[in-house]
């Protein structure tokens, strides 16, 4: 028997999506768990094992049509977790709890820098799920929280990868932790990477880029994934920079005359 165009799927195929939304829960939960011993590369290694997965949830619900208000909720409590709660403690565990080292009365900057980018990431998704159905898909109007955790994770393993400490890197840690959050609240447009995969045609060129991208990162993990989400996130400040430069140089431009030069050139 043929489907009719207005058969709902049954209720039953709901679990698929969740349980890709619940296998990047348990991963931001197991970063945690280890970051509390001091077990940092895996922690981190878990962060991006969620990134993956909550690719995967949303595709996932889209293909299978089985989106639902439910799902959105539980899809963002999990970010809240593993891109809020999860990368906040990891980097405060790996370096920033020893920001009391230099002075007595700091001892408090690195966990409010730490909570502040908790307190981000929580805005962020309430903005985000606001705007569903309403803003651009091309962009993200700030720095997605995936993002973001992939910025701050990807630090920790990748110095942890060339054997410097947390303590030798306070100020960076402290100075990625505040940028991190700030960067998710602010009005600044990324892309995001929508159009790939959505059944659209893309360039060829595209997808060799995609082969490539695979080929390197697989040669050396924390530097190539590192560098690569920290120039995502430097790339829309530099983007809204140059756009802004460009607004100001066209109403440079289009400068009315003044009288008295008028005169002078008739």
């Amino acid at each position: 028997m043929v489907d009719s165009p207005d058969h709902k799927p049954r209720r039953g195929i709901y679990l698929l999506p969740n349980l890709f939304t619940t296998a990047a829960l348990f991963a931001g939960f197991y970063a945690i768990i280890v970051a509390l011993r001091g077990d940092f590369t895996p922690a981190a290694i878990a962060i991006l094992v969620a990134m993956v997965l909550d690719a995967l949830d949303g595709r996932v619900a889209r293909l299978t049509n089985t989106q639902s208000d439910f799902g959105g909720e539980y899809d963002s409590l999990s970010d809240m977790v593993s891109f809020g709660v999860a990368p906040a403690l990891i980097v405060y565990e790996w370096s920033l709890s020893q920001v009391g080292v230099f002075a007595a009365s700091w001892d408090k900057l690195g966990w409010l820098a730490a909570f502040l980018y908790v307190g981000c990431t929580g805005l962020r998704l309430a903005r985000f799920n606001t705007q569903i159905g309403k803003a651009d898909k091309r962009f993200f109007q700030g720095l997605a929280s995936p993002s973001a955790a992939a910025v701050m994770v990807g630090m920790v393993w990748f110095t942890r990868d060339l054997g410097i400490s947390g303590r030798e890197l306070m100020i960076v840690a402290f100075a990625v932790t505040i940028a991190s959050g700030l960067l998710m609240v602010s009005n600044i447009p990324y892309y995001s990477f929508k159009e790939f995969g959505s059944g659209r045609r893309i360039p060829f060129m595209a997808l060799v880029a995609v082969v490539l991208l695979f080929v390197f990162t697989s040669i050396d993990p924390p530097k190539v994934i590192f560098a690569g989400f920290a120039l995502y996130a430097l790339s829309g400040p530099v983007w809204w920079t140059w756009r802004r430069l460009r607004r100001i140089g066209r109403r440079g431009s289009r400068a009315p005359v003044s009288g008295s030069d008028y005169d002078e050139s008739n």
